[in-house]
C-alpha cells in the first residue's frame, strides 16, 4: 500500500469521460482505472448524476469501497455493497428552492423543471428524458417543487438552443446559488458554493492526499471548477477532445474524445505523469 503522501487523487467525471452518450463503457477504460486504483492511487468518480444514478457506472468499474461525487458536489457518498441502494451518503447539502425557481419559471415560462430531494428521488412537473431521472421519480404540480430543501434543481428548456440559453440563463443573475450549463439547453443548480471541486476538496483533505497531487478528467461546463481547482494546486485537468472550448481552455490538455478512450489514453501515461513531477 502506498503511503498517503506518495497517492494521487483522480477525479473523473462519468457523461461523455468515462461513459458513451448511449452510456457504453469501454472496457479498456475500466482496464486502466482499475489498473491505477491497484497501484494505491484514489480513483474518485465526480458527476452531475444523483448518487442513485452514479452507482451502476461505479459498480461497472468494479470499485467495492470508496468515495464518490453526485450532484455536482451537493451529494457524497461511500460505495458499499452491503447496502440495498449499493451505497451510504456521507453529506447531502440542500437549499431552498423557491426564490431561484420563482425566478427561472418567470424567465422560461415553457421549461421542465426538476429537483433531487435530500434522499436522492426526484420530483418533476414536465416529461424528462428516462435516464436523466433515474428510477426513483414523481410527477408533481410545479409549485409542489419549492416546499421543501432539495440538492438540486433541474431545468430542461428544449426550446432553446445552447448559445440563447446561456444568454437566458445569464441574464437571470443566478447570485444565490452555483450553476452549471450542459451541452445542451440544460441548466444543474446546486446550493451557493457547491461545486464538484468543493466536494473533491473535502475528500483530498480525508484522505490526506497532497494538494498537487491531483489529476481531473472532463468533458462539461460543470467540470470547469474541478478542472480548474486540480491545476490551481499544482495538479493536472485534461478534457475530454469532444468537449465544448471553454472546457479546453480550462484545462491544462486535451485528450482523446469518449469515444477514443480519452480516459485511457491519460491513464495509460500516468506513470510518465508521475517521472515528469519527480524531475519537478
Amino acid at each position: 500500500m502506498l503511503a498517503a503522501q506518495d497517492r494521487w487523487l483522480i477525479a473523473i467525471d462519468i457523461d461523455g469521460t468515462l461513459v458513451h452518450d448511449d452510456g457504453y463503457l469501454s472496457p479498456a477504460v475500466i482496464e486502466q482505472v482499475q489498473r491505477v486504483r491497484a497501484l494505491g492511487h484514489e480513483i474518485v468518480v465526480a458527476t452531475g448524476r444523483s448518487a442513485a444514478n452514479a452507482i451502476p457506472v461505479i459498480q461497472q468499474l468494479g470499485f467495492a469501497s470508496g468515495p464518490a461525487v453526485a450532484s455536482n458536489g451537493a451529494v457524497r457518498l461511500e460505495v458499499d455493497p452491503a447496502h440495498p441502494r449499493g451505497y451510504q451518503p456521507t453529506e447531502v447539502i440542500t437549499f431552498d428552492p423557491a426564490e431561484v425557481l420563482g425566478k427561472l419559471i418567470e424567465a422560461l415560462p415553457d421549461a421542465h423543471f426538476a429537483v433531487e430531494d435530500a434522499d436522492g428521488s426526484y420530483r418533476f412537473h414536465k416529461h424528462f428524458p428516462k435516464y436523466a431521472l433515474g428510477d426513483e421519480n414523481i410527477e408533481t404540480p410545479l409549485d409542489q417543487l419549492m416546499g421543501q430543501p432539495v440538492s438540486r434543481v433541474v431545468v430542461l428548456s428544449p426550446g432553446h438552443d445552447v448559445e440563447d440559453f446561456l444568454d437566458k440563463v445569464e441574464a437571470i443573475g443566478l447570485k444565490s446559488v452555483s450553476y452549471a450549463i450542459g451541452y445542451t439547453a440544460w441548466l444543474d443548480i446546486a446550493p451557493k458554493g457547491i461545486t464538484k471541486a468543493s466536494a473533491l476538496e473535502k475528500i483530498r483533505t480525508d484522505l490526506g492526499i497532497h494538494p498537487s497531487q491531483i489529476i481531473a478528467i472532463g468533458d462539461g461546463r460543470n467540470d470547469i471548477n474541478m478542472l480548474e481547482w486540480a491545476q490551481a494546486q499544482g495538479g493536472f485537468g485534461f478534457a475530454m477532445g469532444q468537449g465544448p472550448d471553454e472546457v479546453k481552455l480550462a484545462a491544462s490538455a486535451v485528450t482523446s474524445s469518449v469515444e477514443d478512450d480519452g480516459v485511457a489514453r491519460v491513464l495509460s501515461g500516468f506513470e510518465g505523469i508521475l517521472f515528469t513531477e519527480s524531475l519537478g
